[in-house]
């Protein structure tokens, strides 16, 4: 604890230094202070000539493909038969990020002293979470270091590849949203204006729908400033709310899982999410309730880490696992029925890959799927919406001939 509590300081200093031979030198460390960065030079007999302060932890929390790549290496280089100080050596000294390079070069220094690897990884949870320090600290404990840092490696790629999946699927119909909003307010805010002083020049009645799309647009341009205001005050409330009010990011959650479309594919990610890490940790030799603690502590969404909770504490009490899943919207019966399986013919860890397997296959085919699914309504939404402002532009136009006249 302590060592989690000095390593919250850290912070990362870029050096310049001066060697025996008057020769300049250069580099990165993760430290707690400019005078801790001198004492660490000194003792490379380097001349601190200059520090500053780069960047901190933080910067890591957004880096997946760089802990992929890493935990990847190590597993690489340990079945090559490189001791694990000589591989967090290797992989330092070769990373084209400075902060990654500091930081493997900070958890070597501290696995040289012989601080277990998976303590020196505890050290950040804000880069590496729990699920990272269980499989590791089992690796260490059943010599299979190399063995559990793959199967880590690829569950996290698989995982982050169907993340991606997810995330491009339904970036396509906000996208398509926000230019419809944007074309819509561009044709309310700039065309009708100019069509209404001709309209207006006629000293006719305009028809109904006109009238109305005038009037809506002479509001949105009177407004328009107080409007914008107003509608990024909200979004800066939602986004606080979200943030700090569990009980939004509950209620949005269960929206989310009552989505025709949505629903299904968010499901299936977080349920590939889940049933990957308990098999991961199953085979491993990890505990189920261990288990269970890693897998919810891998999910952002509270709505569900909340339920991963509820099924630890059934398991608790002596319930077994596929009846602690209950019959609620989460799992659907398939989980309930291979886990069943799994408990009664001690296969549990067999079932739980399948689940995985099963989940991710699904969850991707739902993300490839969902462009094609929503395509067509998009199309119908933007045209409606065109069509209407159009016909509404130019219904006056049939009448003016009769007004002419």
């Amino acid at each position: 604890m302590f060592l989690v509590a000095m390593m919250a300081d850290i912070h990362l200093w870029s050096w310049k230094a001066i060697d025996k031979q008057g020769a300049l030198k250069q580099g990165v460390m993760l430290l707690n202070g400019k005078s801790t960065l001198a004492i660490q030079l000194a003792e490379q007999q380097l001349i601190l000539v200059s520090a500053r302060k780069r960047w901190g932890v933080l910067l890591f929390r957004s880096s997946m493909p760089h802990k992929i790549e890493f935990i990847k290496q190590v597993a690489v280089l340990l079945k090559a038969g490189i001791t694990l100080i000589d591989a967090l050596t290797l992989i330092a000294d070769q990373h084209p990020k400075p902060e990654w390079s500091a930081l493997l070069q900070n958890i070597k220094n501290q696995v040289t002293k012989g601080i277990p690897f998976a303590q020196a990884l505890q050290a950040w949870p804000r880069i590496f979470p729990p699920l990272f320090i269980a499989l590791v600290h089992t690796g260490e404990l059943t010599g299979k270091l190399a063995e559990c840092c793959q199967h880590l490696a690829a569950q996290q790629e698989q995982l982050y590849q169907l993340q991606k999946k997810v995330h491009k699927a339904l970036r396509y119909p906000l996208f398509i949203l926000l230019i419809a909003s944007l074309v819509t307010v561009g044709m309310l805010g700039l065309v009708l204006p100019e069509f209404a002083q001709i309209y207006q020049s006629f000293n006719a009645p305009l028809p109904a729908l006109t009238q109305t799309i005038i009037t809506g647009a002479e509001w949105l341009t009177e407004r328009v400033l107080s409007g914008g205001f107003l509608l990024i005050l909200l979004g800066v409330m939602v986004m606080y709310l979200r943030k700090n009010r569990p009980e939004w990011q509950i209620r949005e959650q269960k929206l989310l899982l009552a989505l025709p479309l949505i629903a299904p594919l968010w499901r299936g990610q977080i349920l590939s999410q889940v049933f990957t890490v308990l098999a991961l940790t199953q085979q491993a030799g990890i505990p189920l309730l261990q288990g269970l603690s890693a897998a919810g502590n891998t999910l952002s969404q509270r709505l569900w880490r909340q339920q991963i909770d509820s099924i630890r504490g059934e398991i608790t009490v002596g319930t077994p696992f596929w009846q602690a899943l209950g019959t609620t919207v989460f799992f659907t019966p398939l989980c309930r029925q291979l886990i069943r399986v799994g408990e009664e013919s001690g296969e549990l860890d067999l079932m739980l890959e399948r689940l995985a397997d099963w989940h991710t296959q699904q969850a991707g085919e739902q993300a490839e799927n969902l462009t094609a699914q929503l395509e067509p309504l998009m199309i119908v939404i933007i045209g409606a919406i065109i069509g209407v402002l159009v016909i509404a532009m130019y219904l006056p136009i049939f009448h003016l001939g009769d007004t002419m006249g």
